[in-house]
Formats: structure tokens, C-alpha cells, sequence
């Protein structure tokens, strides 16, 4: 069977690749995904007792910096404003996340939180993000005391959960990711736009999907119907290493166990997201109803244990960024750009930690090229 274009995948890459061949090159489309439902990782739900909006997948909060990607997104959406906040559990106290100058007189007698304080503002400058790595290299003794602190207190905990390593053996773009902010904003982002759909992300799929030129098929998996179908384009967004069939190894990855519990009380935790660096096996709590300010006797709490992922028995949530499996992922990448009229995008397929406007800018500068080609 013959198709115009085929994109694998209907998370947020394919769904906007998708969206803009049909809108705007007027070119039918078919939608391929292994799953029962759409959206991949930002698919949500209104659970059916509280009416409460879950994140499936655990917490996603859409923020960024880029007008061009929020006026995009803004055409299938209303926006439900929204600045997140996070805090850690640290020594029995919640603490601001990223970790900053509040977070320092949280944890400290006075005596030392007020010398830390201006310590960091006259070596780092106010309103500063500093890598905990970074802020680690200093020759200052107190500085050193608080990178030390902040290490063993903050990160060391967290990232081993998270990750299964310690945090100098991941590339240095997952640590800066949550720096040391020396401010006393206390928002986990501080994009210029931060929301919400009003109406969920599931809701704003179906939108961006509204086109008669546009099919889906779920529970599809490509790799089953690969020689019976052909296309003259086609856009994967699933794991690049599956797409060659494991040709040089697998690419590792991080999954989540996520744990559902329902409290028949109003409110469980002091705010949506809460840290746990020290405490417990699992990484973070999350309480869904803060996310679009929503009312109910009862409330959902999302409980996070980090783990490996493996194939057949759980999802694929994080690339492990090392130098070594950049190597691995180069080899597909060179094996991918020989291949004509077909394209990789997205966290799976670019084996990359993307936020979700980063997943959307690298579906709409990829169209721009097929829109130039078109011309």
C-alpha cells in the first residue's frame, strides 16, 4: 500500500510534522503509533472520580523563551498560566528547587546563611545560574563548603536514583539543567512563557490533529508493517537505534515506575512537585490538581522510582547523555543521512533530553525545509 507521507510516531515531533504537511503543503498524512492513545509522553486524562487532569507519563509543564514555537502551539490551545515551583526535602525541611539564595537561609543558622549569601552574590553576581559542578571548582573555602553541601545534599541522592550514576559520570548538560540559582526567584523555570492547556495536552493534540488530511492508526507498530506499505516520505520519531534494528547495540535509556495513589483529602503536599534527594527509593511526589487549579474533595499523587530501561518491559523516558553513547548514537546518525526521503526528529529519534518547545522548534525548522524544497 502506498502513502504520500507516513510519520511514526504520534507524540508531539510527529504530531506537529504531521499537522504542518497537511495544513500547509495540503498532502495527506498517516499516523503510526504502537500505543492505544495519542500525544506519546504529554498524553493526559481526566480521571473518572475526581476529574482531576493526570500527566499519564508523570509532570509536564510547557515552557520557553521561543515566540515563534508559542504562538505555534497557542492556534490549537487556550493557556492555563502556570509557574511552576518545586521544592526538595532536605535534613526533614522543604527547600526551593533549583536551590537558591532562600534555599541557603532554609538550611543554615543565620550566622552562616547571611555570609554565604553575600559571598556567592560578590563571587557569581546576583540572578546568576551556576552549574553545581562549576560552583564546585571554587578555591573559597565557604564557597566550597556550600558546593560540597549541595552536592551530597541536592544532587548526589537525586541523580543516583534518577540516573543510576553519580553526577560528574553524565554529560554536563543534565547537571545545568538544575543549577545553583543565585536569585531569590523561586520558580523552577524562568522562561518568558510558561502555561498549561486549559484543557490538557490530549485536548490540544486532537486539535493539531483536526484535519481531513490527516489519519491516525494506534496499536500499529511499524516495524511489523514496514514491508508492506510504501511512502514517499517518512518521518520517525521512535528510537533510531530500533529503526536499525540494533545494527551497532542498543541505545541505553532511563524509564519510570510511576505510582497512581488516590487520598480522599483535599490537598496532600504543600505544592505540585516535591523532591526527595535523601528520603525514600522513589525521586518525586507530584499532585496533579495544582496543575490547572482544579477543585475536588479527593486529590492524585504521582509517586516516581527511576529504573533501566528495558525492551518489552517498560518505556523509554531519558537518554543517558555520556560520551559513549553519543559514539553509539553517531553511528546511526551516519547510517540514517544516507537514506533519501527519510527523516529523524525527536527525543527518541535525535536521542536527546528535549524540553517540549525544543521538540516543537526541531519539527517546525525540519518542515521549513521540506517547505523550501516544495516551492
Amino acid at each position: 500500500m502506498y502513502y504520500k507521507n507516513i510519520v511514526v510516531g504520534c507524540g508531539l515531533a510527529g504530531v506537529v510534522i504531521a499537522e504542518r504537511i497537511a495544513s500547509q503543503l495540503n498532502e495527506p498524512v498517516l499516523i503510526l503509533d504502537r500505543r492505544s492513545h495519542i500525544g506519546g509522553n504529554i498524553y493526559d486524562y481526566k480521571d473518572s472520580i475526581s476529574k482531576i487532569n493526570v500527566h499519564k507519563y508523570g509532570p509536564h509543564v510547557f515552557h520557553t523563551n521561543n515566540k515563534l514555537v508559542w504562538d505555534y502551539l497557542s492556534q490549537f490551545t487556550s493557556w492555563h498560566y502556570f509557574m511552576y515551583r518545586v521544592k526538595a526535602v532536605i535534613d526533614g525541611n522543604e527547600v526551593n528547587i533549583p536551590f537558591n539564595i532562600d534555599s541557603i537561609h532554609k538550611v543554615f543558622p543565620k550566622f552562616i546563611s547571611d555570609r554565604l549569601e553575600k559571598k556567592v552574590i560578590e563571587h557569581f553576581g546576583f540572578n546568576k545560574k551556576i552549574p553545581i559542578l562549576e560552583l564546585n571548582e571554587s578555591d573559597d573555602a565557604d564557597l566550597k563548603f556550600l558546593a560540597e553541601f549541595i552536592y551530597e545534599k541536592v544532587f548526589l541522592g537525586y541523580t543516583i536514583k534518577q540516573w543510576g550514576v553519580k553526577p560528574e559520570d553524565l554529560d554536563k548538560s543534565v547537571s545545568s539543567r538544575v543549577p545553583i540559582y543565585i536569585s531569590r526567584d523561586g520558580r523552577y523555570f524562568q522562561d518568558k512563557y510558561q502555561a498549561i492547556p486549559s484543557y490538557g495536552y490530549t485536548k490540544m493534540i486532537e486539535n493539531m490533529l483536526n484535519n481531513s488530511l490527516i489519519s491516525v492508526k494506534l496499536h500499529t507498530d511499524f516495524s511489523e508493517i514496514q514491508k508492506l506499505i510504501k511512502y514517499e516520505r517518512l518521518f520517525f520519531t521512535g528510537p533510531i537505534d530500533e529503526f536499525f534494528n540494533y545494527e551497532f547495540g542498543e541505545l541505553p535509556y532511563r524509564s519510570l515506575d510511576l505510582r497512581f495513589v488516590n487520598y480522599d483529602k483535599e490537598y496532600f503536599q504543600s505544592g505540585p512537585q516535591i523532591n526527595y534527594p535523601e528520603s525514600y527509593d522513589f525521586t518525586r511526589s507530584v499532585e496533579y490538581k495544582y496543575f490547572l487549579d482544579e477543585r475536588s474533595e479527593s486529590t492524585i499523587v504521582s509517586y516516581e522510582y527511576s529504573e533501566a530501561y528495558q525492551k518489552g518491559v517498560n518505556e523509554r523516558y531519558y537518554p543517558v547523555p555520556n560520551a559513549r553513547n553519543h559514539q553509539l548514537y553517531n553511528k546511526y546518525l551516519e547510517k540514517a543521512k544516507q537514506l533519501k526521503n527519510i527523516y529523524f526528529l525527536g527525543r527518541l529519534a535525535d536521542y536527546k533530553y528535549y524540553n517540549m518547545d525544543q521538540v516543537v522548534e526541531r519539527a517546525l525548522t525540519l518542515f521549513n525545509t521540506l517547505d523550501e524544497i516544495n516551492r
